[in-house]
């Protein structure tokens, strides 16, 4: 019988216990009076018992009547709360929301959008999640997260790409380098140089386009140092280890023995692109999309510096 309760017989119910005359809420609810008192009646027979003492002159509550009407306003209270809880979810204005990114986009303005998009979805629990860009794709497929951003991406059936930016590759050289103090660089120089450089298992594509100044000029470099981090990897650039070639926006901040100059020549830029799941179009998503501020920038040779 429960089964067969509905909201409106409890809304009925509490109108009536509120105004304890059914003329006056069949008024309120602008309907008339007879199917009022039959979907109240109908209500006390889903409870099994009298909810109302009726007479000519009077209606009050019975004592199951007062500790229903509690109950009844909580329960509609909680379905109000439900509902709108759905509907926020379904407006992307309610959930959690789990970014993968790659270090080197903090320059390009990630974080001023994550700062614009908690202050306009404040109850939307966002969680970010940092790594390769071979890491973060895979998370995405395996739907442990909602979106990453990333370099330089294999393209996927599965995953929709946008572009959110292009730079160019810059060398990374220590100060004491011979070639430091040029205005761009011939990557040929570094032919002798041992390098620093990110493991090839962080992303196929990148790590490719990254070095391609390298084969253009007809030398595989020599790697005699892998590192996680583009941090870390101007560090050790610093310490004499070797020298790298990195996106413009990973030398924006350098240690103060390090030396960043723009290749010359035409060479490939690093994208930085946003993917999510193809299928995925939920509210929440296209929320974090569009955010005032676009994070659109394209950097141009030898730029220290990047507004968001």
């Amino acid at each position: 019988m429960v089964a067969q309760l509905e909201l409106r017989h409890l809304r009925y119910f509490v109108a009536v216990a509120e105004e304890l005359h059914f003329g006056r809420v069949a008024v309120r609810l602008h309907m008339a009076q007879p199917p009022l008192s039959q979907q109240v009646r109908r209500l006390e027979e889903l409870v099994g018992t009298a909810l109302f003492d009726r007479t000519s002159r009077r209606v009050a509550l019975t004592a199951a009547g007062e500790a229903f009407l509690d109950r009844s306003r909580k329960l509609l209270a909680q379905a109000d709360a439900d509902i709108d809880e759905a509907a926020r979810i379904g407006r992307g204005e309610l959930g959690r929301l789990d970014i993968g990114f790659i270090s080197s986009a903090i320059p390009l303005g990630i974080t001023e959008r994550i700062h614009a998009y908690r202050s306009l979805y404040p109850a939307v629990q966002l969680r970010l999640h940092e790594g390769y860009t071979a890491l973060i794709l895979e998370r995405l497929l395996a739907g442990e997260i909602d979106m990453g951003v990333v370099r330089d991406s294999e393209p996927h059936p599965a995953l929709s790409t946008t572009t959110l930016a292009t730079e160019p590759f810059v060398a990374v050289l220590p100060v004491d380098h011979p070639a430091v103090g040029a205005a761009t660089l011939e990557a040929g120089r570094l032919r002798e140089d041992p390098f620093v450089f990110y493991p090839r298992s962080a992303g196929e594509r990148a790590y490719l386009r990254n070095l391609d100044a390298c084969r253009t000029a007809r030398f595989e470099p020599r790697i005699v140092q892998e590192a996680s981090s583009w941090v870390t990897i101007l560090h050790l650039v610093e310490a004499g280890l070797g020298v790298s070639i990195a996106p413009a926006s990973a030398t924006v901040t350098t240690p103060a023995g390090v030396r960043a100059i723009p290749l010359a020549g035409e060479h490939p830029r690093s994208e930085v692109q946003l993917v999510q799941r193809a299928d995925d179009n939920r509210a929440i998503l296209a929320n974090f999309l569009a955010v005032p501020g676009s994070l659109t920038p394209t950097l141009t040779p030898g730029a220290r510096s990047v507004s968001g």
